[in-house]
């Protein structure tokens, strides 16, 4: 009987043309429905009495984005969790987000919803919005139902919970301490805020091969080759999340006329990033070629296209006259130095002295280790990078952490400091709050690459706030778990992503 309710929706889309001649009345309900509960069920009742029919529409796991560990329940139990109930008739996996599609191909009579989100009725940017909209083309109706007040996520955070204690203990903390509202207020003012993103343009490439076996005629290995992606990552990619929560956004970068990649780039930033590009003719833009296996993203081999030579005088001239000009117009510049010879000494005095606040990223790879240490920049008004990095430029590779944090703030005249430390989470430092640990909120990860850019970015808008370090550091942790769930830098970390990876978190943990 459950199975027989369950159908694709084209087959859903033919059965309710026909109960609709036969004078049928069709209510439709939505939702993910990820632990079915009595507030589901009384909504479920209520809408039943509206109709004769009442079908149910699925959200599907791929468009589930409310943070770790969700859906916590697959899309197949969870059509049969509503298939099981006895006021359902019929049950569908919905194709979209939202139920928009669907309500204008199954054409109900009413949809209902509850009357706790009816307040997003009248915001485009919300689902609710558009399946109304789909609704007025069918002609159908919207009922708002009086909701018990039980959510699945306050269910989930408290029986159900992916996190370790210490975790959990540390989230309930953060729920007391900073509201929803609060954490919201200071997104109003980070969109309003004009910000410069400057450094190393690189775009990562990669190779998906099938590793077959070594040469019988030489010692080497071969692979297949199976296809290819290209992403913009380097400072591309910082600039493309913060472009996720500010309007305002100036990117400052080199690309080598020899292979500039110029148009893939342009199609790869935000709308709102304004680029400024210099373009040096003795090199290609800068790729780095990784050779992957697809099914586990096993990454064999990488091959970097690059110059390792400081940019010319006059390319050096042109992009510190126009940093002279513009930059006390910008109320943050961020810094991304992979240490590829963009930044000159006299640019690196320019930033450290004229912006109003700087954020520094100065990064170790394999082209520049040991090479490229934060330290070259005089000041800053925030640091992140990683524990390595910072061990780096102490010259120190087993001193104690918080000895070498306060170190490097004394010496770089920076009160705010976020360590990234992979599994471990992070580690803040601000001279009128001390340490804080926080720790990691990643629980599905695809791909880490990009992930200290992605937690960088999102940060550090929130220091030139003044905001709690903690919070900082909070923020970019969950930044960082968004972006390991996702491949290379193939989507950014947006503001609407981050808001409803917070509520998730934070839902239902200071009831007590």
């Amino acid at each position: 009987m459950v199975a027989e309710k369950i159908m694709t929706l084209n087959k859903l889309i033919k059965l309710i043309a026909i109960l609709k001649k036969k004078g049928k009345k069709i209510v439709c309900a939505h939702g993910a429905f990820d632990l079915l509960h009595a507030g589901h069920i009384h909504h479920l009742v209520e809408a039943k009495k509206l109709g004769d029919i009442l079908i149910v529409t699925v959200t599907p796991d791929k468009f589930i984005k409310k943070g770790p560990g969700r859906p916590r329940f697959n899309e197949a139990e969870r059509l049969r969790f509503v298939a099981g109930l006895e006021c359902v008739d019929f049950v569908s996996l919905n194709d979209t987000r939202d139920a928009s599609h669907a309500i204008k191909k199954l054409s109900p009579d009413i949809y209902v919803k509850g009357k706790d989100v009816k307040f997003k009725s009248d915001k485009p940017e919300e689902g609710l919005y558009r399946e109304i909209e789909a609704l007025k083309l069918c002609k159908g109706e919207i009922r708002f139902i009086e909701s018990l007040p039980i959510h699945s996520t306050e269910l989930l955070n408290e029986y159900f919970s992916i996190y370790p204690k210490e975790t959990n203990e540390c989230l309930d903390i953060y729920s007391k301490k900073y509201s929803l509202e609060m954490i919201s207020s200071f997104f109003d003012k980070i969109k309003k805020m004009k910000i410069l993103v400057i450094g190393d343009a690189i775009v990562d490439q990669y190779q998906y091969v099938a590793l077959m076996t070594k040469s019988p005629k030489s010692n080497h290995l071969v692979a297949k080759y199976l296809n290819e992606e290209e992403f913009a990552g380097g400072v591309m990619a910082c600039a493309n999340h913060v472009a996720g929560f500010c309007d305002n956004i100036v990117l400052v970068t080199c690309l080598g006329a020899l292979d500039p990649k110029e148009e893939f780039i342009k199609q790869h930033l935000n709308d709102n990033i304004v680029p400024h590009f210099i373009y040096r003719h003795d090199t290609p833009t800068t790729i780095k070629k990784r050779f992957v296996e697809p099914a586990y993203l096993t990454k064999f081999f990488e091959i970097n296209s690059l110059t390792e030579t400081d940019l010319p005088k006059a390319l050096n001239d042109e992009m510190y006259l126009f940093l002279e000009n513009e930059i006390e117009h910008f109320d943050l510049v961020m810094v991304a130095d992979y240490g590829h010879g963009l930044l000159a000494d006299n640019v690196i005095r320019l930033l450290s002295t004229k912006a109003k606040k700087l954020a520094l990223n100065v990064q170790t790879n394999s082209a520049n280790y040991g090479y490229n240490l934060v330290t070259k920049y005089p000041r800053a008004d925030y640091i992140c990078i990683d524990e390595a990095e910072l061990r780096l430029s102490a010259h120190s590779r087993t001193g104690e952490l918080r000895s070498l944090i306060k170190e490097t703030s004394r010496k770089m005249k920076t009160d705010r400091i976020s360590i990234t430390r992979g599994h471990k989470g992070c580690m803040t430092f601000a001279q009128d709050e001390g340490f804080k640990e926080i720790p990691v909120l990643s629980t599905n990860i695809v791909d880490t690459v990009g992930a200290g850019d992605a937690f960088f970015a999102v940060s550090s808008p929130w220091t030139t706030l003044g905001v709690p370090m903690e919070l900082v550091g909070f923020i970019g942790n969950i930044a960082g778990a968004i972006k390991v769930g996702t491949l290379c830098n193939k989507s950014a970390v947006g503001s609407d992503q981050l808001k409803e990876f917070i509520e998730r978190l934070l839902a239902g943990r200071n009831c007590s």
